[in-house]
């Protein structure tokens, strides 16, 4: 049975936020972590966890996270290091390394108390315009629309926006229904509402239309066309890169490098790259000697968003401490049975746990 729209409807059917509401008082998710003792601060940290990544896997993250970093003025004092180490794992660092400069800005400007002034929470390091919005009406229950992800998919199947809401026009429309449907009451539960829809009935893939509270007045739905909304980004062919991966291997501990800020793995503990030198030459110039045994691993792979990376680890074994090598703030001998000294990288955590299990067969 076809959909009517919402412009043939007439007066019978309620409106938007009214339906998601009543669908959301019976169905919505209401016992996440960050909806118990719900405030500004907890609100921000698991709105920033849950870009681009999925409820179940932020779950742990953020519970650990806010045991060692109760409150902002925590999370400013802390290392970044620390707040890294925490956030191992998670990926896209840079939402890490913009947590902690916020938190530092609100230590310092605002007396570590989060804004409520929706300019000042956009002006902080990694909070846009729709992050903003949710927090401000999730935990003090203003209005203000949002346009996540998740809101995106709901607004273009229902309006029958066409395009790939990264383009300017497109993002411009959506924003107008966000803000057309976004009710004067009840906004943390409505801002709830229309992710939960997007995240549990109109996913991306297999979308529960028949379960879905605003399905009559849906446009996709009625056209028959929910799969092509959104639109998708412009396919464009990711390139590959390549590079090889040295696993210097001293008794139980093996040496990392602290990386740049800026770029790929920012400010992360990772294996150091060969780059346009010789193996013989790296050992030479960083640890003032020279290799006793090397392996070549299998190689692995990793995806950014914006190219693949081509690893090829090559194990490099130490016999003996070597005097270049000292622990710094950039590079150190990291012992296998301590906790990391900060963030690592999914693929470097990988090949330090491979090294790990060889290690210990070897010293077993």
């Amino acid at each position: 049975m076809r959909s009517v729209p919402w412009s043939q409807r007439g007066p019978l059917l309620t409106s938007f936020s009214e339906r998601l509401l009543e669908w959301f008082d019976a169905h919505g998710r209401k016992d996440l972590p960050w909806q118990q003792d719900v405030d500004a601060y907890r609100v921000w940290i698991s709105e920033i966890m849950l870009q681009q990544t999925q409820v179940q896997t932020v779950i742990p993250y953020f519970e650990r996270f806010m045991q060692s970093f109760p409150d902002v003025v925590a999370l400013a004092d802390a290392s970044q290091d620390d707040v890294l180490h925490h956030w191992s794992g998670l990926g896209y660092y840079a939402r890490a390394r913009n947590l902690h400069k916020a938190a530092q800005v609100i230590r310092d400007e605002y007396a570590g108390v989060f804004p409520d002034d929706i300019d000042a929470v956009t002006a902080l390091p990694g909070i846009g315009r729709s992050t903003a919005g949710a927090i401000l009406s999730l935990a003090l229950e203003q209005r203000h629309a949002i346009l996540d992800g998740n809101v995106k998919r709901v607004l273009a199947r229902h309006e029958a926006v066409g395009g790939w809401p990264g383009k300017t026009a497109v993002a411009n429309a959506l924003w107008e229904i966000a803000e057309r449907n976004t009710p004067e009451t009840r906004n943390a539960a409505y801002t709830q509402a229309i992710m939960d829809l997007g995240a549990t009935l109109c996913t991306r893939s297999s979308p529960v239309c028949e379960r879905c509270p605003v399905n009559e007045d849906c446009n996709a739905l009625a056209e028959g066309t929910v799969a092509d909304y959104p639109g998708r980004r412009p396919k464009k062919e990711k390139p590959r890169r390549q590079t090889t991966m040295l696993i210097a291997n001293l008794e139980h501990s093996v040496y990392l490098e602290k990386r740049p800020e800026a770029g790929i793995w920012g400010g992360l503990w990772s294996l150091p790259e060969l780059g346009e030198r010789t193996l013989e030459d790296w050992c030479a110039e960083k640890l003032d000697g020279s290799a006793t045994s090397t392996e070549t691993w299998a190689p692995l792979s990793h995806s950014f968003s914006h190219y693949d990376l081509d690893i090829q680890p090559i194990l490099v074994r130490i016999d003996a401490p070597l005097s270049k090598v000292a622990d710094g703030d950039d590079a150190r001998w990291y012992s296998l049975d301590e906790r990391p000294p900060g963030g690592i990288a999914a693929p470097v955590r990988k090949l330090i746990d491979q090294l790990k299990k060889s290690t210990d067969v070897t010293h077993g």
